[in-house]
């Protein structure tokens, strides 16, 4: 995302809330808005595509989300720092398979929150570190799930980013239609030092004034396969670059192929957990968070059932 420091401005909300934040973002764009900013309606069907609806009721803002991927028939990918803030409650559901963000495709419940052990926030001066988080539904789902990539193209692959967060720099007006927008992997370079690296990919765009922005955090960053398809090489992450806002570029996407292994040792753990231990707790969000959770209603339990991880390769260069 694009940092959690108070000011006493927007940014608070947007740090409370988990998304994607620019600390920048102070001045709203004028004129039309089509998207992520400046991004155009979806042009076809992304049955990976979800949606986390969740708010910042302290801080003013009740209708906010994040982005995430179906990588499993009970398992989607989001940024850790759309689960791991103070202040932040989710809705306790997950909206999957639907270019609309509040209706349409399948409904699930939240049973479980596993962010990456590793995380830390950059608050807006640092890029975020191990920014993951992994969400089990209480049921399966019958859309398709997407497959994680071997691995990110060279810098200069066109890839594309979904979403449905702000259409405007620095405000919070979330469109209701999926918005996506046509982008490459940049170099290292065309990021701040020490934003980008392996396990961090630089996004840039030809598009003028457009880039993801918050309620964009923790969606996808996508590539086309050797078969055509779709496949997951980023998660929405934060800017590119320190004080820049969203509109500005470049984005920050952390690298779902670096983290291969930790998606599936943590995937293949739950299977092994015991029936009556999984849905029982959301503790590994952390306690505020669980807490938070918690506020929105009864701590959602399911049935275990296994995983079925849909990756090209099982090798990365991450462990746990």
């Amino acid at each position: 995302m694009f940092s959690f420091e108070p000011s006493p401005r927007r940014t608070a909300r947007a740090a409370a809330v988990g998304v994607l934040t620019a600390v920048a973002c102070a001045t709203a764009m004028t004129g039309s808005a089509h998207a992520i900013v400046n991004g155009s309606d979806s042009t076809e069907d992304y049955p990976f595509m979800a949606v986390i609806p969740e708010s910042a009721p302290d801080q003013g803002l009740l209708d906010g989300n994040c982005g995430a991927s179906l990588i499993d028939p009970r398992w989607v990918l989001t940024a850790a720092h759309c689960v791991k803030v103070e202040g932040l409650k989710l809705d306790g559901i997950v909206r999957v398979g639907t270019d609309r963000r509040t209706s349409g495709g399948t409904v699930r419940k939240i049973d479980r929150i596993v962010a990456h052990p590793g995380y830390v926030n950059g608050g807006n001066k640092a890029a975020n570190k191990d920014d993951l988080a992994l969400i089990r539904l209480d049921r399966p789902v019958t859309e398709r799930p997407i497959r994680i990539a071997e691995r990110p193209g060279k810098p200069g692959t066109p890839t594309r980013l979904l979403g449905f967060g702000t259409t405007v720099d620095g405000t919070f007006t979330f469109p209701e239609r999926l918005q996506e927008l046509d982008t490459r992997r940049g170099a290292v370079s065309e990021c701040a030092p020490g934003y980008a690296n392996g396990d961090r990919l630089c996004t840039v765009t030809t598009k003028p004034k457009a880039m993801a922005c918050f309620g964009d955090s923790g969606g996808p960053q996508v590539q086309k396969g050797r078969d055509g398809r779709w496949e997951l090489i980023g998660v929405t992450s934060g800017p590119g670059a320190p004080g820049v806002p969203c509109s500005e570029g470049p984005g920050l996407y952390t690298s779902a192929p670096a983290y291969a292994n930790w998606i599936h040792k943590t995937l293949k753990a739950d299977s092994a957990r015991p029936a009556a231990a999984k849905g029982a707790s959301l503790a590994e969000t952390g306690a505020n968070d669980a807490a938070a959770i918690a506020a929105v209603g009864a701590v959602l339990i399911a049935a275990g059932g296994g995983a079925s991880f849909a990756i090209a390769r099982r090798k990365a260069r991450r462990a746990a």
